[in-house]
Formats: structure tokens, C-alpha cells, sequence
């Protein structure tokens, strides 16, 4: 197939592909199954792969496309992104209106009222009809550059439909925003996870736009409304009403829930209407918005320094319910933390039944003065967590008991600890059963020690059978052992044990992060392994040694030393010591990519790209995401993008990925 060809055919692949997105993102009425879908995406991509040169950035294969980022850049708003002003009654809805009126004398003022989305608002920058650059509100003067992530959400067209009238520069305003279900599917995988559960879904979107890697992003399913005309050249609209036709004729998904109202009275009526109503919702609602729907009257009536006059929100009051809080349990997490939870008698709120409320930590328990027995007012955080908002004191008859943290994990009886610096309580034992399977799942993750095939549903097997106390004993499995959990078959089995021996190899930075420590992370654990050549330097280190090293804290130096003292940590590294290949770091003869800069491209067969990005860099070579004059080379699998192509022409040196493993070290 010519080049021609081809380009045509990419052309029209890539008009059936936003023509179908539309149909099932945007209209809700799909015309082909999800089967036939994904086969014209993958043809898009197969010949993309084969002429790197046109993909484009309004390509639907770009959705998630590009690298991580190390930061984001800067942009600033060509007109700015201002805060709204709230009112909380109809009284204060009406003396908005006065105060319009008073402004616009003797002019007749139309609203459109719109539900105020609780979500992230975001800018959407379109140049000749593509989508060129997302950005955040930030100050709203200036935001963050956050098209990559924002090119993962389906409903944003990549490209505006086919129009007579598309402006050379369009700046749409939208709120990005998570459903509930999505919300609530996230927050039990973190929980089985053992992170930080999202607040509500604002939380969990505004976190999402924050993250640098958008193949993350768009594992978070966010979606999202437009709402406003921030800056055109080009068309005009003479109203509000004629803005939105405008903007749901390029292909923007506007919200169906907009009313246009002729006078004040209609206003009132229809937020109203909402406020029993937003329950139908997938998505959450905090109020509504009030515009006046003419331009002019927009223009002469200008802002203040922080919001526009010509708009307000009238907020929806708190859900709120009362019951009594019958007990306080407790719960072990995987790192040991002890968390306190609300047992509270079972009721209605926000259109669910409400029967537990985490209460977060002890210290929270003690500024609330709450009290097993007492009568509380609940409330949904963000109408989606239920929390403990006040006791209600007057209630108390005297039969209120004060809780207290155990001095005993309440699964494995061992001591615990409250550490300095920290509100949390922890249970230290490493073999402790609430916390064992967590350790182990963490242990074999893909950022740790990365044994492929090693599931939560072995491990809990492994755990239960008691074939491991701790995750040292994972190197001590054999095929006998694993072939006769359930489900469990030879070939898998001998994978396993495959994927085990290989672990024996990581790195010294990923055994550190495997090992689980409080306040130790990825980066942290990559740190601590350039200033420590093995574990038993690390463990050797005192608090002072560790707190010279930058961007070591107090706190963590604290945590890593007490880690070290236990009487268990000891007995399980010295286990782990003596299995693994690891607790030397590598003698500084084998850096043979000392000062090397790599960029990597394509699929690679021998090693995941993660695993040949450590190698580099235990070699002494570091890894940038973009090809430029200072790229030293150029690590190219199968199917390389447009990297290929920039490197061909700066003339850097191309590596095979033959070629590359000519350059290792054996045992690496």
C-alpha cells in the first residue's frame, strides 16, 4: 500500500472513529458493538505504527498516548478563569437580580441555569478547528498544561466537527468530573491497595489532572461538561442559549439539564426543582448556576477581582442525618496502622443506609469529643463518605463511654506503637495476619520486586495454608508446594517459581521499597540505594547518617531506623540475605552508560520497558522521555514511534535492542 493510500485510509479510519466516540460518549445511542469498535482502532494504529510520520495529534490513537512528565508547564489565560460567587437561599437569589437590574436600568434580563457540576475546571485551547492545549484553572491568571491528560477523556473531540464557521482560536471552559460509580469502583481498589480512600469525586478528579503520567489518567475514566466560550476569533453569538447550540454543533458534550428562564421567578422555581431531584444524578451536584443569558448586558456589567457580575451559584444545603454511633472498632491495614471506625445504628441519607464512618485517628476522636453511644450528626463528605460532623452533646445521658486505642493489635495481640511525629498507631508485627497478605502483594508488586503471576488470590492461599509467614519465605516455595493451591496448573505453577528466581536480581532501590517501610517510597527507596551499597549498610545507618542525606526528613530517617531495631525485621532480612543476589550495589567498573542519556521507543521483547530503563540507570545512565540534541542514544523495540524518525535525523546512535544487550554486563 502506497503512502497515498494509506494516508487516506488513516484519514477516514480516523472520521469513523470520532464519528462512533460521539454516537456513544456524547448522543448515548452507539451504532456498532464494542468488537467492531476496537478492530477500527487497531487498524488505525497498525498502520500508523507503519508510517510514524502521520500520526497527528488529533489522532484518536493519541488518547493515550506520550510519557510520563516530570513537571508541568505554565499557560496563561487569555481571558481569565474567575471564581464564582455563592448564595445559599432564594432571598439571595432575588437581591442578585435587584442588584442586576439596578445596574442594567430598565433593561429586561433573561437567566440560563445550568446544575454547577462539582468537579475541576479546565480550559480547552482549539487552533484552526484541533484540539492544541488543555489547561488547569490554577489562579486564574495562569494554569497548568495538562493536555495529555486531558486527550484521555473521550468526550473531548480531538478535532471540532465539520462546520462553516470553525474560529481560527476557540477557548472553551468545561468541568472535568468522575461518576459515581467510577468514584466508588477507585476507592475499593485503593482500599484493597491500603491508600489514601479520595474524598469524593472532585477529590479524586482534581487528584487525576494532577498526575504526570496519562496512561494513569485515563485508567480514572474521567468525563466532562462544557459549559462556556472563553475567547473566539471567528463566529459570534449574541447569547448564551446561541453559545451552547454553537458549541453541541462542534462536537462538544453540553450538559441536557440547562434551562433557559425569561425572568427571576422561573430561576427560583427550577433550582428548586433540583434540590430533591440531583439524587438521579451519575454524577455529584452542588448547586446550580445562574447566568444572564445576554452577552451585552455580560459586557457592560464586567467582574470584580474575582468573580463576574453577570453569574452567581446558588449552593444546595449539606445532607445531614442523625443516629447514634453504637461502637468504635478497629481496623489493621497493611502497614500497620490502626484506624478507627464508627459503628452507627443504620440510616437513611442521601438516598443511602448509612451503618460505618471512618473517624480517621485517635486525635480527631479526642478534638470531636466523640463518644461510644452518643448521638451524632452524620454527614456524606462531599454527598458521597459518610463522616461524623458534631456530637450532640445535650443528648448525653451519662451511659457515653470514651474510646481509647488498644495497647494490643486486635488481631495478633502484638504491642502497639504510636510513633513520634505521627497521629497513627501501629501494629509493628511483620507476621501479623491483617497485615501479611497486604505485605506480600506489595513485596511482589511491579514497582517492587515485580513477580509476575504472584495474585492476591495465591497469596491468600500461601497465607492461609501458612506455606509463608513473611515474604522471605517466597523464595523458598517450590513446584510441589504451589501445584496444589486451587486453580493452580503446571504451567503457571513453573512460572511462578520462574518469575520468583528471577526476582532474586532486582535492584537494591526496589528490595528497599519491597520491604515495605513506613514513609518510604519509590523515589525515596531509589535514594536511599545511590547512598547505601547494600541492606546491611542500611540497617546499620543512624538516625544523624541518614538525616544528612537531603532528601531524607527526620521523620523518615526515624522510621527507617526504628524498622531496623525489630527484633522480626532482623530475622526476616537475614532470611532475604541469604536468598537474594542483591545486597551489593554494583562496583563502579560496570557504569559503562556513566553519563549517557537514553530515550526508549517501541516494544521491546527481552525486558519490560521498565526493567531496561533500571538497567540503564544501575549502569549509570540516566532516562529522558523526549529525543533531542543531547540524547545519547536511542533504545528502539518493535513498532518505534516518531522518536525513531527525530532521532534519524539529529544522527544519534540507534540501538537494537540486540545491540543494547551486546552493551550489558552479564549479570545484569
Amino acid at each position: 500500500m502506497s503512502k497515498k493510500q494509506t494516508y487516506l485510509n488513516i484519514k477516514k479510519l480516523k472520521e469513523q472513529i470520532e464519528y462512533h466516540n460521539r454516537k456513544y460518549y456524547i448522543d448515548t445511542q452507539p451504532e456498532i458493538s464494542d468488537h467492531e469498535y476496537d478492530l477500527l482502532m487497531e487498524e488505525l494504529i497498525h498502520l500508523e505504527h507503519k508510517f510514524p510520520d502521520l500520526i497527528t495529534p488529533d489522532s484518536p490513537s493519541q488518547r493515550v498516548g506520550g510519557s510520563p512528565l516530570k513537571e508541568f508547564k505554565t499557560v496563561t489565560h487569555r481571558t481569565p478563569m474567575l471564581s464564582i460567587a455563592n448564595t445559599y437561599s432564594e432571598d439571595e437569589i432575588r437581591e442578585f437580580d435587584a442588584r442586576i437590574k439596578r445596574n442594567l436600568t430598565g433593561k429586561n434580563v433573561d437567566y440560563v441555569v445550568e446544575l454547577k457540576i462539582d468537579g475541576v475546571a479546565v480550559n480547552l485551547i482549539y487552533e484552526n478547528g484541533i484540539f492544541a492545549v488543555g489547561t488547569s484553572r490554577g489562579d486564574g491568571t495562569h494554569g497548568d498544561d495538562i493536555t495529555g491528560n486531558l486527550r484521555t477523556i473521550k468526550t473531548i473531540p480531538l478535532r471540532l466537527q465539520i462546520s462553516d464557521s470553525i474560529p481560527s482560536v476557540l477557548e472553551v471552559r468545561g468541568e472535568v468530573y468522575m461518576t459515581k460509580d467510577v468514584f466508588s469502583q477507585i476507592n475499593k481498589e485503593r482500599e484493597n491497595k491500603e491508600e489514601l480512600l479520595f474524598a469524593n469525586p472532585r477529590n479524586a478528579a482534581a487528584g487525576s489532572m494532577k498526575l504526570l503520567d496519562p496512561k494513569t489518567v485515563a485508567q480514572r475514566y474521567l468525563n466532562i461538561f462544557v459549559y462556556e466560550i472563553g475567547y473566539m476569533e471567528g463566529p459570534t453569538c449574541n447569547n448564551h442559549v446561541e453559545a451552547l447550540k454553537l458549541l453541541d454543533m462542534y462536537g462538544f458534550r453540553t450538559n441536557p439539564n440547562i434551562r433557559y428562564c425569561k425572568d427571576i421567578s422561573e430561576v427560583i422555581e427550577y433550582c428548586n426543582s433540583w434540590q430533591s431531584r440531583r439524587e438521579e444524578l451519575e454524577y455529584e451536584t452542588d448547586g446550580m448556576v445562574i447566568k444572564i443569558n445576554s452577552m451585552a448586558q455580560r459586557h457592560k456589567l464586567g467582574a470584580t477581582g474575582k468573580s463576574p457580575r453577570w453569574l452567581i451559584a446558588y449552593k444546595f444545603p449539606a445532607k445531614q442525618a442523625t443516629t447514634i454511633l453504637e461502637n468504635i472498632v478497629v481496623q489493621v491495614g497493611r502497614t500497620g496502622i490502626l484506624t478507627p471506625v464508627a459503628e452507627l445504628k443504620p440510616t437513611a441519607l442521601a438516598g443511602t443506609m448509612v451503618s460505618r464512618a471512618t473517624l480517621h485517628n485517635q486525635d480527631e476522636i479526642i478534638r470531636k469529643d466523640i463518644r461510644i453511644l452518643d448521638k451524632v450528626i452524620i454527614e456524606k463528605g462531599g454527598d458521597v463518605i459518610p463522616k461524623i460532623v458534631s456530637v450532640i452533646k445535650e443528648a448525653r445521658t451519662g451511659k457515653e463511654k470514651k474510646f481509647r486505642m488498644p495497647h494490643k493489635c486486635p488481631v495478633c495481640s502484638e504491642d502497639v506503637k504510636k510513633v513520634d511525629g505521627e497521629v497513627a498507631y501501629r501494629c509493628e508485627n511483620l507476621r501479623c495476619p491483617a497485615q501479611l497478605e497486604r505485605r506480600i502483594q506489595h513485596f511482589a508488586s511491579r514497582r517492587a520486586m515485580d513477580i509476575e503471576s504472584l495474585g492476591p488470590a495465591i497469596i491468600a492461599q500461601l497465607v492461609e495454608k501458612k506455606l509463608v509467614k513473611d515474604y522471605a519465605d517466597l523464595y523458598s516455595l517450590k513446584f510441589d508446594n504451589l501445584i496444589k493451591l486451587e486453580r493452580m496448573g503446571d504451567i503457571l505453577a513453573n512460572k511462578i517459581i520462574r518469575n520468583i528466581a528471577e526476582s532474586r536480581n532486582r535492584s537494591l532501590s526496589r528490595l528497599i521499597f519491597a520491604l515495605g517501610i513506613p514513609h518510604v517510597g519509590v523515589l525515596s527507596a531509589e535514594i536511599l540505594a545511590k547512598n547505601f551499597s547494600s541492606i546491611d549498610q542500611l540497617k546499620k545507618a543512624g538516625q544523624e547518617e541518614l538525616e544528612a542525606i537531603g532528601e531524607v526528613g527526620e521523620i523518615m530517617a526515624s522510621s527507617i531506623t526504628h524498622f531496623f531495631k525489630r527484633e522480626d525485621t532482623k530475622e526476616i532480612i537475614d532470611k532475604l540475605e541469604k536468598k537474594l543476589a542483591i545486597s551489593k550495589a554494583e562496583p563502579l567498573s560496570d557504569k559503562v552508560f556513566a553519563g549517557k542519556n537514553f530515550v526508549l521507543t517501541g516494544t521491546l521483547t527481552k525486558y519490560k520497558r521498565h526493567q531496561a530503563s533500571e538497567i540503564i540507570k544501575r549502569l549509570g545512565g540516566s532516562i529522558r522521555e523526549s529525543v533531542s540534541k543531547k540524547t545519547d542514544f536511542l533504545l528502539a523495540g518493535a513498532s518505534p514511534g516518531s522518536k525513531y524518525n527525530k532521532a534519524k535525523k539529529l544522527g544519534i546512535t540507534i540501538l537494537t535492542e540486540q545491540e543494547f544487550l551486546t552493551l550489558i554486563p552479564k549479570r545484569n
